[in-house]
């Protein structure tokens, strides 16, 4: 069985609160992308799991594809797989890859085994994995509050416009962005104003994330900035970065110094 784990982007992300655990209470809007990895396996006499494409840090057991199976094999039988993981999302971006491809590996088990989990069973097992990873159960757009765990979803759609998706040569670790990020106890309400004109949201639509990062690391403020300049209508870093999007009404002609760092268009 293949499916194709597909990257999140971030519309305005606050940081509500934090709890005694250290745990950040946020507030975004989570949106699907077509920017895919793709995830394959087979029933075989024994287990095994291969990575191809970006290379991914870290041993092979610490990947939540095989926590996934980990978890579902914990309450239900599944034979020794052959899994394939080919990775063409960014670690370290922003962009949910790694927790999508947890999320897709529960559902992928649950269909192909018949299991018979539930959406709410399957969201729950995800949740252990990451604060993200339950969005790619339903993997909609998605108003998420708390720690990431409480969802609703949204209407949201941009017929027509396009989606240009830039990552610096550079990743950064989640734990490094929330480390010492302050928290915003009157945030603006990000379901709000995606209903006003895209053009207000370049004013009002904010990740938090952006006034620490863009100080440690100004290269995700430079390309953000020239996203503008090349006609953007609205530009962001996605979640913790460190990829930045671009969303314009026409397909842009981007600067030549812009081109380097692309790594998906798509029109939305």
């Amino acid at each position: 069985m293949i499916s194709f784990p597909n990257a999140k982007l971030n519309l305005g992300l606050s940081i509500t609160g934090k709890r005694d655990d250290g745990f950040h209470f946020i507030e975004t809007i989570m949106v699907p992308t077509h920017f895919c990895d793709a995830l394959e396996f087979v029933e075989s006499k024994k287990d095994s799991f291969n990575l191809s494409g970006i290379s991914v840090a870290g041993h092979k057991q610490s990947n939540l594809v095989l926590k996934a199976l980990n978890l579902v094999r914990e309450k239900y039988k599944i034979p020794p797989l052959n899994i394939h993981l080919h990775k063409n999302i960014p670690v370290g971006a922003g962009l949910g890859g790694g927790s999508a491809d947890g999320a897709f590996m529960i559902k992928m088990l649950n269909e192909y085994f018949k299991i018979g989990m539930e959406t709410s069973e399957m969201k729950k097992t995800a949740s252990l994995l990451g604060s993200d990873c339950s969005f790619f159960i339903q993997n909609i757009p998605q108003i998420v509050t708390g720690t990431g765990e409480i969802m609703e979803e949204i209407n949201f759609h941009l017929p027509g416009k396009y989606l240009f998706i830039l990552k610096p040569n550079f990743s950064i670790s989640t734990k490094d962005a929330y480390n010492g990020i302050e928290v915003n106890e009157n945030p603006k309400e990000p379901k709000k104003i995606i209903q006003n004109d895209i053009l207000s949201w370049k004013k009002d639509l904010k990740n938090e994330f952006e006034t620490k990062l863009f100080m440690t690391h100004p290269e995700i403020e430079n390309i953000k900035d020239k996203l503008y300049v090349s006609g953007a209508i609205y530009a962001s870093m996605s979640g913790s970065g460190s990829a930045v999007y671009g969303i314009f009404n026409k397909k842009p002609i981007v600067e030549t110094n812009l081109k380097s760092y692309i790594i998906h268009t798509e029109k939305l």
